[in-house]
């Protein structure tokens, strides 16, 4: 059979040029491969290899055309989808290498709630280890105290330091004479110093020793 030979001027038949939106969604076309994403009005670009990393997930879904996700597409030809796209980015760029980078002011827990979302189990993990490891160091910030002092007479002391609770101890005793005398018999009275940990609450007190409590410590360790 005779091949179709170029005309008089030497040109041959040529495919019309395609814009970039018919690029990506032309079957057959190097381009085909990127996906655009509509997130919240914010545009991303990237590859169906990267929204299929994870065969759980929501976005998994979305390449294969799953029948039962209800999804649209804008006039460009990209995904509709009603998230926020501040957040959306760090879920995009984790698929993408693997890494959580959050950029200054992103919560985590914003992070996680969009991980959820798109059902990123190892992301939802990642995550909430972090949100732990934060946890623990604030609980792990030195502990402060709170001070109250105490008078009470002789025969009162006992009593006092044995019924102590709710987390007050002992830490000092200090001497403070007699306030009368009953014959030749004197009735001592001391300050007594207690402390408690204050855990990030409000006791209605300064968490530093009081000034009165500093030199009636300072007095205790003179005696």
């Amino acid at each position: 059979m005779a091949e179709k030979s170029p005309d008089s001027s030497g040109s041959v038949d040529q495919c019309p040029a395609l814009s970039p939106e018919q690029r990506m969604q032309s079957p057959g076309i190097g381009a085909s491969k990127w996906v655009r994403l509509n997130v919240g009005g914010t545009y991303f670009l990237t590859t169906r290899q990267t929204l299929c990393r994870d065969s759980k997930s929501f976005l998994y879904r979305l390449c294969q055309a799953d029948p039962d996700l209800d999804s649209d597409k804008d006039e460009t030809g990209a995904y509709l989808i009603d998230r926020d796209p501040t957040y959306f980015g760090p879920v995009l760029n984790y698929l993408r290498h693997g890494k959580l980078v959050l950029n200054r002011g992103l919560a985590e827990e914003g992070v996680l709630e969009e991980a959820e979302f798109y059902n990123i189990p190892s992301l939802i993990k990642l995550i909430k280890d972090k949100i732990r490891e934060r946890a623990c160091k604030t609980v792990q910030l030195p502990i402060k105290h709170v001070y109250r002092v105490l008078q009470c007479q002789e025969e009162e002391l006992t009593q006092m330091v044995s019924t102590m609770s709710d987390g007050w101890k002992f830490e000092q005793l200090v001497s403070i004479g007699s306030s009368y005398n009953y014959g030749n018999e004197d009735q001592a009275e001391f300050l007594c110093v207690v402390s408690k940990e204050l855990h990030n609450q409000s006791y209605g007190t300064s968490s530093e020793p009081s000034e009165k409590a500093k030199i009636l410590q300072e007095q205790g360790s003179r005696m």
